[in-house]
């Protein structure tokens, strides 16, 4: 099963806070929203990508509360993009910093992108679709991003102003200067 793209524009411009309240009102549906105003409706994955992000996930939590600089997030967290976009990364992380400054309505999607962003592609996904969300991310201002490719064996390396890096089966990622020490390893994500 693909996900399903509406387009409601012009018949239909939903407002953040009509958005924010169709997601409440269907919780069982994963709901994204481009910056054109398409609704997309994302299916569930299945039991194994389930699992690879449920790991992926759990490793860049047990990292951020072990640094404790900043919070992670799952993949039912919204963030409302500066493009007017609201995307739900498979895992994230934003600084306290970034958060204290804004003082963000707790109930309500993060309005801002995440400083890191992951999406592990699952078998449904486009791979093209899921390389546009990676940019989009880095266009809006993320300063790292990794799509997780297991069906090709390689993870894309998105960072601002610079070409994407392409790592064919590598067995760790570095969270680099944005997530200090943090190294994921990929032997159960992968593989």
């Amino acid at each position: 099963m693909t996900a399903l793209i509406l387009n409601l524009s012009p018949t239909i411009e939903l407002t953040d806070d009509q958005f924010f309240q169709l997601c409440q009102n269907n919780r069982d549906l994963r709901l994204e929203r481009t910056a054109e105003g398409e609704l997309i409706i994302m299916p569930p994955t299945g039991w194994e990508s389930g699992n690879r992000n449920s790991k992926l996930t759990a490793r860049v939590e047990y990292w951020a509360d072990a640094d404790g600089t900043g919070l992670a997030f799952d993949s039912s967290t919204g963030f409302k993009l500066p493009n007017g976009a609201n995307r739900s990364p498979d895992a994230s992380w934003v600084s306290r910093k970034r958060l204290a400054a804004l003082n963000p309505d707790p109930a309500k999607f993060l309005p801002m992108a995440p400083d890191f962003a992951v999406e592990l592609r699952s078998a449904s996904d486009s791979l093209k679709t899921v390389q546009q969300k990676m940019q989009e991310y880095i266009d809006n201002g993320v300063r790292l991003g990794w799509l997780i490719d297991p069906q090709n064996q390689r993870v894309e390396i998105y960072r601002p102003g610079k070409d994407v890096e392409v790592l064919q089966s590598p067995t760790s990622l570095s969270g680099e200067d944005v997530l200090p020490g943090f190294v994921l390893d990929l032997a159960q994500i992968l593989n």
